[in-house]
């Protein structure tokens, strides 16, 4: 990985652009976070994540963004937060976003977009195998974190968070969002897979290849009907799908 944010060697010394690169890791391992939560977690001060964000900031690696709020709003103005450009997840990629998009575009020409739809489908069930096996080798109540470090394992950096009824899956990171920005059909096969490896309909509610800090998707907490066991999106947001990542 390139380092990031990276200035002239007379105008930034080696310890600086190791604390800057430090910054922008946290920032993709996290998703989009608050001065208070970066300097936390790095163990700066507020001050000095606020240089380096200016710093990564001037180079197109970060960008400041509203923080989304998911249900009711508490009082006051949501803290900024601070994520990832495309400039900035570029540093950390090394991928072939151009030749997959080639590829599958070419897929698209000359075998229909149900061939796309069969590729992403069978290449996300061939890399769930094994997060079928942390999944089943969990606790009822520990399979959303499971799933979650299985991911993190794939280079999604996962985390799993309690949220009102449920559970939200958050992928900090995801390797090919480049690709799924033009061909959806890789998020809506990654959302139908978790939803057969936790036995529930799941919802997406933000993805990275949407333009989003963080994929997320929301995990209802269990006791539903059987019904809905392969459900992958409500009504709302099926009409949608075909559109955009889901």
């Amino acid at each position: 990985m390139k380092n990031v944010g990276e200035a002239p060697q007379e105008e930034l010394a080696t310890g600086e652009r190791s604390t800057r690169n430090r910054v922008a890791r946290s920032i993709l391992d996290h998703g989009p976070s608050t001065v208070a939560d970066l300097a936390k977690r790095l163990g700066l001060t507020q001050a000095a994540v606020r240089r380096h964000l200016d710093a990564l900031a001037h180079e197109n690696v970060v960008e400041p963004r509203e923080q989304r709020v998911y249900g009711a709003r508490t009082r006051g103005r949501p803290a900024k937060v601070f994520a990832l450009t495309d400039c900035g997840r570029d540093a950390f990629d090394q991928s072939y976003d151009k030749l997959a998009a080639d590829a599958l575009r070419w897929i698209t020409e000359h075998h229909g977009e149900e061939a796309v739809v069969a590729f992403a489908r069978a290449r996300i069930t061939a890399q769930a195998e094994t997060y079928r096996q942390a999944i089943d080798a969990a606790p009822p109540e520990q399979r959303t974190e499971a799933l979650a470090k299985a991911l993190t394992a794939d280079g999604y950096a996962a985390t799993a968070r309690s949220a009102p009824v449920g559970e939200q899956l958050c992928q900090h990171h995801c390797p090919v969002a480049h690709v799924a920005e033009q061909f959806p059909q890789l998020c809506e096969a990654e959302t139908e897979i978790f939803s057969e490896l936790l036995g529930t309909h799941v919802q997406r509610l933000a993805t990275i290849a949407h333009g989003d800090g963080v994929c997320t998707t929301f995990i209802p907490r269990s006791g539903g009907s059987g019904s809905t066991t392969r459900q992958t999106t409500t009504p709302a947001s099926a009409s949608t799908a075909g559109r955009n990542p889901a």
